[in-house]
């Protein structure tokens, strides 16, 4: 009779485990308020979105670096400038599917974005979320900051750190290995609530920073020399971190 009542409780055990773990889960992620999720590209124009791109400042007929193209948006990388959300966000799941159109190469999505060419007369106060091919998910800081786990290993000698120009910016990501190859299309989820943001390449956990010191803001995209094709730009408000 102990022997059988200690195999039942091993089962219970077992059973239980997952169900433990399926909860911890939820206690580390953020859960959405509703099921709406709402485009931010209509596939047809660049609604809802406004161009800042230097170059055009004085010579107004200057080429588009942004358009529309079978559907889907294109950044053609030059002149450089960025694509600026008109609405600020706060609390979201932001999903976006893009490629390399043809040789790998430079760009990013820009969270938390603010005052205009704040960094080298180009880039807006943000965090961007890298999109640099071979390095998907490293954090820029541009006149806002993050933090995460393994600071000096990820991003250098402290003395170092900086937001503005000449300072190390760049945060390493956990892992170079989640892109597709060029040509194929790569799924990026970016999770902003509160002062954390957590970034996602093809499903895997690439960064996470917290201590944020900006939580909401503009999106933004960005043309950096390499022409990029994006065909999904999805938001889904959700609620903060269940403690």
């Amino acid at each position: 009779m102990m022997i059988n009542s200690l195999s039942s409780l091993a089962v219970v055990a077992v059973l239980l485990l997952p169900q433990q773990q399926d909860t911890q889960q939820q206690k580390d992620t953020a859960s959405v308020k509703d099921a709406e999720t709402t485009s931010l590209f209509n596939g047809k124009d660049l609604s809802g979105w406004h161009v800042d791109v230097p170059a055009a400042d004085d010579n107004p007929n200057i080429e588009p670096t942004f358009i529309v193209r079978d559907g889907n948006l294109v950044s053609l990388g030059k002149p450089n400038g960025h694509l600026i959300s008109d609405d600020t966000y706060e609390n979201y799941r932001l999903e976006v599917e893009y490629r390399f159109a043809g040789e790998p190469g430079n760009c990013g999505v820009l969270v938390h974005a603010s005052t205009p060419r704040a960094l080298y007369k180009m880039f807006p106060q943000s965090i961007e979320v890298q999109m640099n091919h071979q390095h998907a998910g490293d954090f820029w800081c541009i006149v806002e900051d993050i933090t995460v786990p393994n600071m000096v290993e990820r991003r250098g000698p402290e003395d170092t750190w900086g937001i503005t120009e000449g300072k190390a910016r760049r945060i390493l990501n956990l892992t170079d290995d989640s892109e597709k190859p060029v040509g194929e299309w790569n799924n990026m989820v970016i999770e902003c609530v509160g002062d954390e943001v957590k970034v996602w390449v093809n499903g895997d956990l690439v960064n996470h920073g917290s201590k944020c010191t900006a939580s909401k803001g503009q999106l933004a995209l960005q043309a950096e020399g390499s022409e990029v094709e994006f065909r999904k730009l999805e938001m889904t408000s959700i609620s903060e971190l269940s403690k």
